[in-house]
C-alpha cells in the first residue's frame, strides 16, 4: 500500500455484553444449541457438517441477566485447507474474546480425536469452561455422557439442543460462571439506539472484504470460494464516536437457484438482516457494471425499508479510461431503474480506498429516514409540487390535494388528502415522490405516501 492509499486508522470496535463462545467438533450440534438457548432461529442449522462458518453473536438473556452467545464454525485441528483453517481462526478468535466457553460435544458418538484436542486447548484457557453433552434425547440416554469425564472439563451436563432437555440448566451454570467475573448486563439496563447497517449483495462481490476493511480486522472469512458467508454476522463498532452495528450477510441469489439446499436457509436469513436494518450498502462488483442481479438486490433492500447506497467496489481494478464512462452509465441506470434513486459511489475493500465514505454515507441516510419533517415545511414542498404540475384531469375532473402531514418513520410515511383517489395517475404520483426526495435529501430512502379521501365538513377548506 502506497502512501496515497493509506486511510486513517479503523473505527475502534466496541460492546459491553459478556460473551460466551460456543465451540466444538463439526457437526456436535452447536448452531442447534446457540438457537435453543437464544430463543430463535438466528444460526443456520443443517445435517451437512460444517455449514457454520464465520463467528456471530446473538443475544440471550436468563433470569434477568443479559449476555452474548458466539456461535462459532466447527473446529477439527486435523483439517489444513486453507477454509477449514480460516474456520478455526475463528473460533479461536471468539475463544480469546469470550469470558466464558461452552464446549459441545455429541454424547452419542463418545470422545473422538477432536473432542480431545479441543478439550486439551480449553484446559490452558483461563476462563471458565462448560462441558455441554450435546443429543441426549430421553432421561435415559444420560448414561452416555460418563465417557465424557475423560476430557478433564469437569461433570458434563447433559442437554437435548433438539428437544430442549437440560438447557434452562447449562443457562443457570453459564449466568452463575458470568455473576462469579461480575459480569452479565441487567435486562433493565437502557440499551441506545444503534443504527444496524445491512452489507448485502450477490455472492463474491466482496462484502466480507468490505466488512474487514471497516472493522480493521479479519473479522470475517474472505474466500475465493463463492458462498463462503452462510449466517448473518452482527459486529458492533465505533465511528466517531458513534455506536453503529454492521451485518455481514450471505449471498443474495434468485431463490429458485438455491431452493432445496442450505444457501436457501442462508438466503432466508439474509433477506431478514434486511428487514432488521436501518440502511444498507448493497455491493456491487465495479468491474462487472451495474448488473440486473444487483438492481434485484437494491430491490430487495427497499422493499425491506432499508435506505440504500450503491457501492462499487473493487474500484481499483477499474482501468483509468474506463472509470468515467462506467460509473456515468450505473448511476444513469441506477436513476432510471430504482424507485429510490440511491447514490452510487465506489471503494476498494483492498486498498481501503472509499470505505468509509460509504459508510457514512448509509449512516446518513439512516438519520434521515428518522427523522420528521414539519408540517408547514411539507405542505409548501408539496404546494410547490402542484403548482409546478398539476395533477392530470381524468374524465373531466382534476386530483385535489388539500393537507399532508407526516405519520411515520423509518421509512418515512406521509399522508395527504385528496378530493379522490381514483382520479390519481401512477405518472403523477411517481413525481410527487421524486420531487419530496429531492427537497428533502431523500434519494436512497423509501418513501410511502398514503393519499387519503378527505371527509366532508362544512369548512369549505381550499386545495392547492
Amino acid at each position: 500500500m502506497n502512501g496515497a492509499e493509506r486511510e486513517a486508522p479503523p473505527p475502534a470496535r466496541t460492546g459491553s455484553r459478556p460473551k460466551v463462545a460456543v465451540v466444538g467438533f463439526p457437526n456436535a450440534g452447536k448452531s442447534t444449541l446457540v438457537n435453543r438457548l437464544s430463543g430463535g432461529r438466528e444460526a443456520v442449522t443443517d445435517a451437512e457438517p460444517g455449514v457454520t462458518r464465520d463467528r456471530r453473536a446473538l443475544p440471550c438473556e436468563w433470569n434477568g441477566l443479559r449476555f452474548e452467545l458466539i456461535d462459532t464454525g466447527g473446529m477439527d485441528l486435523a483439517e489444513g485447507d486453507a477454509l477449514s483453517q480460516s474456520v478455526q481462526a475463528q473460533a479461536r478468535a471468539a475463544i480469546d474474546e469470550a469470558d466464558a466457553i461452552i464446549l459441545v460435544v455429541d454424547a452419542r458418538a463418545g470422545i473422538g480425536p477432536g473432542d480431545s484436542e479441543l478439550a486439551a486447548v480449553l484446559r490452558g484457557a483461563e476462563k471458565p469452561v462448560l462441558l455441554a453433552a450435546n443429543k441426549v434425547d430421553s432421561p435415559g440416554d444420560t448414561s452416555m455422557a460418563a465417557e465424557l469425564y475423560g476430557l478433564g472439563l469437569g461433570d458434563p451436563l447433559t442437554v437435548s439442543a433438539t428437544h430442549g432437555i437440560g438447557t434452562g440448566d447449562l443457562l443457570d451454570r453459564v449466568t452463575d460462571a458470568l455473576a462469579l467475573l461480575g459480569g452479565a448486563a441487567g435486562a433493565d439496563e437502557l440499551e441506545n439506539e444503534t443504527p444496524r447497517v445491512a452489507i448485502l449483495g450477490r455472492p463474491n462481490v466482496g462484502k466480507s472484504s468490505l466488512l474487514n476493511r471497516l472493522l480493521g480486522s479479519e473479522r470475517v472469512i474472505v474466500s475465493e470460494l463463492a458462498g463462503t458467508t452462510r449466517d448473518p454476522v452482527d459486529t458492533e463498532l465505533e465511528m466517531e464516536g458513534r455506536r453503529i452495528v454492521l451485518v455481514d450477510t450471505a449471498g443474495l441469489r434468485r431463490r429458485g437457484k438455491v431452493a432445496g439446499t442450505v444457501g436457501y436457509y442462508a438466503q432466508l436469513r439474509s433477506e431478514s438482516a434486511a428487514e432488521r436494518a436501518d440502511a444498507a450498502i448493497v455491493v456491487c462488483d465495479a468491474s462487472e457494471g451495474l448488473t440486473s442481479e444487483d438492481l434485484r438486490v437494491a430491490e430487495l433492500a427497499m422493499h425491506a425499508d432499508c435506505a440504500t447506497v450503491l457501492a462499487f467496489n473493487k474500484w481499483d481494478l477499474v482501468p483509468g479510461e474506463e472509470a468515467e464512462a462506467l460509473i456515468d452509465d450505473a448511476r444513469a441506470r441506477a436513476r432510471r431503474k430504482l424507485r429510490m434513486r440511491p447514490a452510487v459511489m465506489t471503494c476498494s475493500a483492498r486498498t481501503g480506498r472509499g470505505a468509509d465514505d460509504v459508510l457514512r454515507r448509509a449512516l446518513e441516510l439512516a438519520d434521515r429516514s428518522g427523522e420528521r419533517v414539519p408540517t408547514g415545511q411539507l405542505n409548501r414542498i408539496v404546494s410547490g409540487v402542484v403548482s409546478q404540475r398539476p395533477p392530470p384531469a381524468r374524465h373531466g375532473r382534476r386530483l385535489r390535494l388539500y393537507y399532508a402531514a407526516q405519520v411515520g418513520r423509518r421509512p418515512p410515511r406521509f399522508a395527504i388528502q385528496v378530493n379522490d383517489r381514483k382520479l390519481l395517475t401512477r405518472d403523477w404520483a411517481y413525481f410527487l415522490e421524486n420531487r419530496l426526495r429531492d427537497a428533502l435529501g431523500l434519494e436512497g430512502v423509501p418513501l410511502v405516501i398514503d393519499f387519503v379521501p378527505r371527509k366532508r365538513d362544512r369548512t369549505g377548506s381550499k386545495s392547492w
